[in-house]
């Protein structure tokens, strides 16, 4: 009687690595890893090298010695005795500042013209591609200077506001001026600083910011909680008034104790003072670069929207909802798997376009970092490496937050 018995085990050979498909790409990717790796080891000695034959080191102690120049738009507390990393964190915080601004005017351009572009009306739909074609086909560095010539030029100066008849006057019941060197707005004060003097107010405004982004999503939870009450019951509970608490009541509460109070311009002498002033150079450059992206989201917006099955309309339609109703509903809830993923190179487009700040004087990353404090203490390379890990990590984090967002809008299964 005979007995079936398991094949004798294959040993391993080298020529494996090679010539069977179970390893060979593992070995491919170690080989590539190693000439990488060793590319980048030749690189950085060679550097070293060349800098040392300069009499030259590689170290970045040059952010904490003295910056000796100013900043003419800052968010936080900077003078010229500051140091250089104090300058370069007043730049990042100037880069991000027009970056966030320059996101949401133009998401809501682009929506606009996007919609507005689809309308029957044909002057409307002609006018928004005038806006599409004109803004996308001229550089921006042209529509930076252009906005800033026209907020420099054809606005009055502050003594416009002066006398008993003045030529020029404030508007929002007196509380903003519009001037030949930019908006002068309220601004918003505390009493009690978080993190004390040094740190300005920037510590009271990330605690703000917390409470909102926290309040936004104790929103979401409770809408889904009542979500799912209403799939299992039928009843949706009213959740409305517990949504405004829960956004105001922290919100009013932190403002109060950090004695928040409105600090309104006021013309003393040649100038405004008092209030917050922005410059003509963070205007020009926000609304240019909203109204540059913004043309190329109305784009995308409108082939998401085109993406959409017709028959969604007319059935939406036949239900009885109206043409805005329909595009808010049903529309654009679909069309945004298709707008999502385009629109996230636009935002980091709009973030790097930034640094074309340098051509109307104002004072970001790349005109600090990567400008002056590069000038002065000669660190090019350690400079440069510092300012492309910013953009690098701040492209990184937009695109990381943007793909959350579309994961959470894509069609799931069931």
């Amino acid at each position: 009687m005979s007995t079936a018995t398991n094949p004798p085990a294959e040993s391993f050979r080298l020529s494996q690595l090679i010539y069977d498909t179970r390893y060979r790409s593992i070995t491919i990717q170690v080989v590539a890893f190693a000439l990488i790796i060793a590319g980048l080891f030749f690189l950085g000695t060679n550097i070293v090298r060349n800098l040392s034959e300069l009499g030259k080191d590689f170290n970045f102690s040059f952010l904490s010695s003295r910056a000796g120049y100013d900043i003419n738009q800052r968010l936080i507390e900077y003078s010229n005795d500051s140091t250089h990393g104090r300058a370069a964190l007043v730049g990042i915080l100037n880069t991000l500042l027009v970056a966030f601004l320059g996101c949401i005017l133009a998401t809501i351009l682009g929506v606009i013209a996007g919609v507005l572009r689809l309308s029957k009306n044909w002057i409307v739909g002609r006018l928004m591609t005038v806006y599409v074609e004109g803004f996308r086909n001229i550089p921006l560095l042209l529509w930076i200077i252009l906005i800033f010539a026209v907020m420099t030029e054809a606005t009055p100066q502050p003594r416009d506001f002066r006398g008993d008849e003045p030529e020029a006057s404030m508007i929002v019941f007196d509380s903003v001026a519009v001037t030949n060197r930019g908006i002068y707005i309220p601004s918003v004060q505390f009493n009690n600083v978080i993190g004390g003097a040094e740190s300005g107010s920037l510590m009271n405004w990330l605690v703000i910011i917390a409470l909102v982004i926290g309040s936004i999503v104790a929103i979401r939870k409770i809408n889904a909680s009542a979500t799912a009450k209403q799939e299992a019951t039928g009843v949706r509970p009213t959740t409305w008034y517990i949504n405004l608490g829960v956004f105001f009541v922290p919100l009013i509460a932190a403002l109060i104790l950090m004695g928040a109070h409105l600090n309104y311009p006021e013309l003393r002498g040649f100038n405004f003072a008092g209030g917050t002033h922005l410059r003509n150079s963070l205007i020009a450059l926000w609304f240019a670069l909203s109204l540059y992206t913004g043309a190329f989201i109305a784009e995308i917006v409108r082939a998401g929207i085109m993406a959409v099955s017709k028959g969604q309309t007319e059935a939406a339609f036949a239900l009885g909802l109206r043409p805005n109703r329909t595009m808010n509903l049903v529309i654009l809830p679909q069309a945004m798997r298709v707008i999502i993923p385009p629109l996230i190179s636009q935002y980091l487009n709009l973030t790097k376009n930034s640094s074309l700040a340098i051509a109307v004087g104002y004072m970001d990353v790349r005109s600090t970092l990567g400008g002056i404090t590069i000038n002065q203490t000669g660190r090019e390379l350690e400079g440069m490496l510092l300012l492309g890990l910013f953009y690098l990590v701040t492209s990184l984090v937009i695109s990381g937050a943007m793909n959350i967002y579309n994961n959470s809008v894509k069609l799931k299964e069931r």
